[in-house]
């Protein structure tokens, strides 16, 4: 959620890394765990990387409220990696779409190509016009979606029904539903997080 960003050139993960001391082959893998954001009402409101976490735990905006059981390693301290953080100052989310962005479509089709069901990398991801530009389609939520490369290959410059391909689901706006049951699917996995999304 862009309400509680901050420009600062602590932001770059190198930066921390820099700034630490610490080196990316022992600690550089902790920056990328994800974190779970609350608002100072407990609510989730978001995901964002450890590195994103450690920043705004550094600069007052928010405090841990659980750790991951990792450390990063300076020369006069060691710091504990956030597994949930909370906003120190509550934040009116608008219930409103995230940007357009490939980055947000991955995450909303979780990284699965939307007509063959491969769960895939990012960069083994592209992402393709239901309805080709072509023929009048939009780049918007409900006409992108996440495809693998030999999918988007064989569909080219059809429509899916043209090339006896069938979307998995209809692609819609990534909303504040969609990004409380993408952090539910993520719990699952991580005890710390159960306790704040499951209520």
């Amino acid at each position: 959620m862009t309400s509680y960003r901050h420009n600062s050139g602590m932001e770059d993960g190198r930066s921390i890394t820099a700034a630490f001391g610490i080196h990316h082959s022992s600690d550089g893998q902790a920056l990328h765990a994800p974190v779970l954001v609350l608002n100072a009402s407990y609510e989730p409101i978001n995901i964002c990387a450890a590195r994103r976490a450690i920043v705004l735990v550094l600069k007052g905006v928010a405090m841990a409220e659980e750790e991951n059981g990792h450390f990063l390693h300076a020369a006069r301290f060691t710091l504990r990696v956030p597994s949930v953080i909370r906003l120190l100052e509550y934040r009116r989310i608008p219930h409103q779409t995230r940007a357009l962005s490939r980055k947000n479509i991955l995450l909303r089709d979780r990284n699965t190509c939307q007509y063959c069901g491969e769960v895939v990398s990012s960069g083994d991801l592209t992402l393709d016009h239901v309805v080709p530009r072509s023929r009048g389609g939009a780049s918007s939520w409900e006409n992108l979606v996440a495809c693998c490369h030999p999918c988007n290959r064989r569909k080219g410059n059809q429509m899916p029904l043209e090339a006896g391909m069938k979307l998995m689901r209809e692609p819609h706006a990534f909303n504040l539903h969609t990004s409380r049951h993408i952090m539910r699917l993520m719990g699952r996995s991580d005890d710390k997080w159960r306790k704040y999304l499951f209520y």
